[in-house]
């Protein structure tokens, strides 16, 4: 698994999909591109494509695509279009894209020189903390429950999807 992470200036989100979908399938893996301001921190990403992947080999997955899995289990939504919130939109973003799969190296090289405006490793982490706790439904009194570790909320929400079924 990769991580690429930094700003980029998006002018048509299709066709920034449409470019992250040709490196896809020319390096053979599952590419996602995250609004750094909902990934709390990697392991929020690690545990996404873990329940994801362990979904798949139970074919229990939601989603045909293994990208989009992921961003689903990340999200901690079962609905695609509610998902696509902690995607990407159109001006500058803050990203953070996960790699895996075959040719993670030359994937995460071509997102590097031909996606990402400016790579920026301290994006991973730098989450907005009133936007997490909206997004999650995350309540006052289960942050005074877990002493204010949002983190730890946040995973549990990614791995209750699958629990929801």
């Amino acid at each position: 698994m990769k991580f690429v992470c930094g700003e980029v200036a998006i002018d048509d989100v299709n066709r920034f999909v449409s470019d992250i979908d040709t490196i896809e399938e020319m390096a053979n893996v599952a590419i996602q591109v995250f609004d750094a301001r909902y990934i709390v921190d990697r392991q929020h990403i690690e545990r996404a494509v873990e329940c994801a992947d362990r979904a798949r080999r139970r074919d229990n997955n939601i989603a045909r695509e293994r990208s989009v899995e992921i961003l689903l289990y990340a999200a901690g939504r079962r609905q695609i279009t509610d998902a696509l919130d902690i995607g990407v939109s159109t001006g500058l973003n803050r990203i953070v894209v996960v790699i895996t799969g075959d040719d993670e190296t030359g994937a995460a090289d071509s997102i590097e020189s031909s996606v990402v405006d400016d790579l920026d490793t301290e994006v991973l982490g730098s989450y907005d903390p009133d936007l997490v706790q909206s997004y999650f439904d995350i309540t006052a009194s289960e942050i005074d429950t877990v002493s204010g570790d949002i983190e730890s909320i946040v995973l549990e929400r990614v791995a209750l999807l699958a629990v929801e079924r």
